[in-house]
């Protein structure tokens, strides 16, 4: 079974989000990136179908050179090679056809994407993949099999959860719950060692189109200074409550 993960760059949470040239670009400067959190349990249910039913996984992404750290870090995670599509990830619909490209001419059985990327929250890309190529897609999973060439899968809805069947080749956008969380691999010293020499595939964009296009960021509104009320004032706790807060 050949596996193909979907790998995001996208940066920690604990970095100081700020926007440039007038709020409409994302400023990188002091920023580290990270693999996106629902790729990653994507990635290590891939290493689990390699290393208990003989697959071979792949790592792909959208960016430029400087997204190869965090394609190296999937590849010190167990990855078996690694692609990186030379082209600025512009809107969803035009990383999906590039990945979408890659993903025929490799033939690949399984293709996992996380459900969204935690720097834009899209949700757009696997549907996207599945959409162009025809394939079969199950978004939000939570639990995943495959035998021979059938899939199951367990995904989230309202009120509890579904498993669905269907065959190979399936699109599956992954999420917290594919895998434990305490299940997450850390790279090894000989896992580090290995990935920092392996070759990284670079393919050029195939031509397609921008659809969308980001015009302006804005940041949250500042929270607003806490206002402390006397334990013993309990009428000015109601009355802020009711006329400024309007929780009552």
């Amino acid at each position: 079974m050949k596996i193909i993960v979907c790998i995001s760059h996208v940066p920690d949470t604990t970095s100081k989000i700020n926007f440039i040239n007038g709020d409409t670009e994302f400023d990188t400067n002091g920023v580290q990136y990270v693999i996106n959190p629902n790729d990653e349990f994507g990635l290590t249910r891939a290493i689990w179908f390699q290393e208990q039913q003989g697959a071979t996984v792949t790592v792909v992404n959208v960016g430029g050179p400087e997204t190869e750290p965090t394609l190296r870090k999937a590849l010190a995670i167990g990855a078996n090679d690694a692609i990186r599509i030379n082209a600025n990830p512009t809107d969803g619909f035009y990383v999906a056809q590039q990945l979408a490209e890659v993903i025929k001419t490799g033939g690949y059985d399984l293709i996992i994407a996380g459900k969204e990327s935690l720097d834009y929250n899209g949700g757009m890309v696997p549907g996207m993949i599945a959409g162009i190529l025809g394939y079969n897609f199950v978004t939000s999973c939570t639990g995943l099999t495959v035998d021979g060439t059938n899939a199951t899968a367990v995904r989230e809805i309202d009120g509890g959860k579904e498993t669905v069947s269907a065959s190979l080749p399936i699109v599956i956008g992954s999420q917290k719950g594919l895998v434990e969380e305490k299940d997450l691999r850390i790279p090894n010293m000989r896992g580090i060692m290995t990935a920092r020499t392996q070759v990284i595939s670079v393919v050029e964009p195939i031509a397609a189109n921008v659809n969308t296009k980001a015009v302006q960021f804005e940041k949250p509104a500042a929270k607003s200074a806490v206002k402390l009320v006397s334990a013993d004032n309990l009428d000015e706790l109601i009355h802020l409550l009711h006329n400024e807060a309007k929780v009552i």
